[in-house]
């Protein structure tokens, strides 16, 4: 949602008008409100809402996940505008990836091409050799359905726009068609137009004020985070040791950990913490916060911290909003992920990888906290070289992609 939510300041002047459809909030289940979001885009936008069967009903046959049940509510209305109005391509930006199917069938029906966003892999074997604890609930109905869905979609698609290399190259083995069709690779755009609204959100009640730093994280946990967690939190636990007078004023705050409802998260980061035996520093929220309360926490942070995957292909979507703002950064990376490359380019904060010392990583770490303390931080961010990584420059790719397809 956010590639196309960001891009739409800018597709006019491009030379493209889009039309965005979309689910109709009400028929999202375990959705946050977040109605700031429509403060984002360009009033001028036509939107068009469609529905879903209800999440009550079929979650008694098992299928719950909203691409299922939007799915034909979106063939009947895009049926509709295709065959009244006229449209270059259908771009998919989203990672209900089953709806990607139906680019297929409107290409066959109104020789119409389409371009897919590829934000997260869709068939993936990540999880095939981990033990099932690990896994996602209903693992093995999603993998055999990716593993079905995925060739439909791509076998008849146009264009590539992907968040990773690794992801082009996968698909690219997988289907020969794509080798001579137009990719691009595209991290989300940085968008300042975010925090500006995001200033004037007061989050909950978190973040615990007093004497106590904060070191936050919003966004996702999960299992293939704990290796970077691991580090931190030894790193930490050696502050604790050998500096306990500086280490005990900060702790760490997890926001928006899980997917799952509302209540109803699982939480992967508190364990590690748990086994590493600072427990007592470490709080994880699995319950995900509005949009722009999250982006508020970065901004009341006193320091950042991003563990990564270890998956090598994993890119941290929401890496730019933690440098807009400007806070002290750290981020802990596979050392093939774009993320490491993108902090270490533009200097907007201090990078370790998964295979660096526990020794060096506690001294990156030793030295923020204690700029903190002394409050001598200074941001060095390169703005200049940061521009090339903002969402109009990243939508200007988004149209060499458009223009390569359409002609």
């Amino acid at each position: 949602m956010h590639r196309v939510r960001q891009s739409l300041w800018y597709f006019k002047e491009l030379g493209w008008k889009p039309t965005v459809v979309s689910v109709n909030e009400k028929d999202i289940e375990g959705m946050v409100c977040e109605p700031l979001l429509m403060f984002s885009i360009p009033n001028d936008i036509n939107i068009i809402k469609v529905s879903a069967l209800s999440y009550a009903w079929t979650r008694k046959i098992g299928l719950g996940a909203l691409a299922l049940r939007s799915l034909p509510f979106y063939f009947f209305k895009v049926n509709q505008l295709l065959k009244n109005n006229k449209f270059e391509f259908v771009y998919f930006s989203t990672t209900l990836f089953p709806l990607m199917i139906l680019g297929r069938y409107w290409k066959w029906r109104f020789k119409i091409p389409y371009i897919i966003d590829m934000q997260d892999p869709w068939h993936s074997t990540y999880y095939q050799d981990k033990p099932k604890a690990e896994r996602p609930k209903k693992y093995w109905f999603s993998y055999n359905l990716n593993k079905f869905l995925e060739p439909i979609a791509m076998k008849g698609c146009d264009g590539l726009i992907s968040v990773s290399e690794a992801y082009i190259t996968e698909l690219r083995k997988r289907y020969q068609n794509l080798l001579t069709k137009p990719a691009s690779v595209l991290t989300f755009g940085a968008f300042a137009k975010d925090l500006e609204i995001a200033k004037g959100v007061h989050s909950t009640d978190i973040l615990e004020e007093g004497t106590h730093k904060n070191i936050v994280y919003v966004g996702r946990g999960g299992f293939d985070m704990q290796p970077a967690l691991s580090l931190i939190f030894s790193a930490f636990k050696m502050g604790l040791s050998e500096q306990p007078a500086i280490y005990k004023r900060f702790r760490f705050v997890f926001v928006g950990t899980s997917y799952a409802p509302k209540g109803q998260g699982k939480k992967t980061i508190e364990p590690v913490a748990d086994k590493e035996g600072i427990s007592g520093y470490v709080r994880e929220y699995t319950d995900r916060v509005p949009y722009f309360e999250g982006l508020s926490l970065l901004l009341q942070a006193d320091l950042l911290f991003i563990p990564g995957s270890d998956d090598p292909a994993y890119t941290a979507s929401k890496l730019y909003p933690y440098i807009l703002a400007k806070k002290p950064l750290l981020g802990i990376f596979h050392s093939a992920s774009s993320a490491k490359g993108i902090l270490e380019d533009t200097h907007a904060g201090k990078v370790c990888t998964l295979d660096t010392p526990i020794k060096k990583v506690y001294k990156e770490l030793d030295t923020i906290l204690k700029t903190i303390i002394e409050n001598t931080y200074t941001n060095v961010t390169n703005w200049t070289l940061f521009e090339k990584y903002s969402a109009m420059e990243m939508t200007k790719k988004q149209v060499e992609i458009f223009n390569l397809v359409v002609n």
